[in-house]
C-alpha cells in the first residue's frame, strides 16, 4: 500500500518571503480594489499562507486619485472624523474627501478589510498608496499586477 505524506507548510516570521507588487488603480472600483489587495497584504494568494503570520507582500497602489464608486456612493457616502472635542464631529462626502486626499480613501477601505488587531496593522506597514503615478520604490524592482 503506497501511501503519500503530505507536509503542510507554515512559515513563521524568518521564513517568509516577501515581495513587491503594483497595482494602477485608474478605472478601479474601490471596494473591489480594497478586498484585492487586503488578500495580497494577508498573503492568501499564496501557497504557504499561514493566517497568524505576516506573510503578505508589499504592495504600491497609484493613481489612487483616479479609482471610482458605482452607484451615488460619490454624492450619499460620507466620511466620519471627530475631533475629540464636544461638537467636532465633522462628515465629508466621498467627493470632497477623494479630491483633497485621493489616498486616504484607498487606505481607509483596505484597512477596514484587514483584521482589527496588531497583525493586522502590521500587515498595514505594506501598504504604499500613491495618488499620481510616479511612487519612490523603484529599487525594489516591483512587479506590475492587473486586477480583474
Amino acid at each position: 500500500m503506497d501511501t503519500l505524506s503530505y507536509k503542510t507548510v507554515s512559515v513563521n516570521r524568518q521564513t517568509v518571503e516577501k515581495r513587491w507588487y503594483i497595482i494602477d488603480a485608474e478605472t478601479e472600483i474601490v471596494g473591489r480594489l480594497a478586498s484585492k489587495v487586503a488578500g495580497m497584504l494577508r498573503g492568501k494568494h499564496k501557497p504557504s499562507f499561514t493566517p497568524h503570520v505576516d506573510c503578505g507582500d508589499h504592495v504600491i497602489v497609484i493613481n489612487a486619485d483616479k479609482v471610482r464608486f458605482t452607484g451615488s456612493k460619490l454624492t450619499d457616502k460620507n466620511y466620519f472624523f471627530y475631533s475629540g472635542y464636544p461638537g467636532g464631529k465633522r462628515l465629508e462626502s466621498a467627493r470632497d474627501l477623494l479630491k483633497r486626499r485621493p489616498s486616504y480613501v484607498v487606505e481607509k477601505a483596505i484597512k477596514g478589510m484587514l483584521p482589527k488587531n496588531r497583525l493586522g496593522r502590521e500587515m498595514f506597514r505594506s501598504l504604499h498608496v500613491y495618488a499620481g503615478s510616479e511612487h519612490p520604490h523603484s529599487a525594489q524592482q516591483p512587479e506590475t499586477i492587473t486586477l480583474k
